[in-house]
């Protein structure tokens, strides 16, 4: 079973539509105790840092995905979910999250200028990923397919090696990192058609 979880962040039940057409069982909670059974974590979400971040504290769900990730379960972050898992985000502020991986969270710098054009943020709609790392969960992926991004953050590893995937959008941003048992995406794979559904299919069956 998958473990999907619930912080209030929205577009779970997406996620969760995907996994039931690729096969895959799974459930949407905040309940520690439920999550705990699950073989793996997909960690989504659409908002701001802070409150996502207030809403994993009072549901005790910090602690929770640090623990997962030091026992070795595969996580996936998703967007929101994937800017959390970092040290520190800019918004607000500057706001501190889970710090699963070194690295902080930046806003796209305005304005955002391509070819003399003024980019829109947030980045909302397809664009292309150029991987650039091996991984089992992105394996096999056709450079042409593109994948359905909304945001105005990206992050920022420390470490450049966790990088697998790089998107341009006036910039060149990492959008997939991977390290252990955590992978995540800025994109929404679950909104991306079929590579987004390979990518989700071949998460559900990777052994760490």
């Amino acid at each position: 079973m998958i473990g999907i979880i619930d912080y209030q962040a929205g577009n779970l039940t997406s996620v969760a539509r995907a996994l039931t057409y690729l096969g895959y069982e799974c459930i949407i909670s905040s309940d520690i105790s439920e999550l705990k059974k699950a073989e793996r974590i997909i960690f989504p979400g659409v908002g701001a840092a802070k409150s996502a971040m207030e809403s994993l504290r009072r549901f005790g769900l910090d602690q929770f995905l640090k623990e997962a990730f030091r026992e070795g379960k595969p996580i996936l972050g998703i967007c929101l979910g994937t800017q959390i898992i970092f040290e520190e985000s800019e918004e607000d502020g500057g706001t501190e999250t889970l710090g699963l991986l070194k690295g902080k969270v930046v806003r796209f710098s305005e304005p955002l200028i391509w070819n003399g054009e003024k980019l829109k943020i947030p980045q909302m709609g397809w664009n292309r990923v150029r991987w650039i790392k091996n991984h089992p969960v992105f394996k096999d992926l056709d450079p042409e397919y593109e994948y359905y991004f909304v945001h105005s953050y990206y992050p920022q590893p420390a470490d450049s090696e966790v990088i697998c995937g790089i998107t341009f959008y006036g910039i060149e941003f990492p959008s997939a990192v991977a390290y252990q048992n955590l992978v995540a995406v800025q994109f929404h794979p679950e909104k991306s058609g079929k590579p987004g559904l390979k990518i989700l299919k071949q998460f559900c069956e990777w052994i760490p």
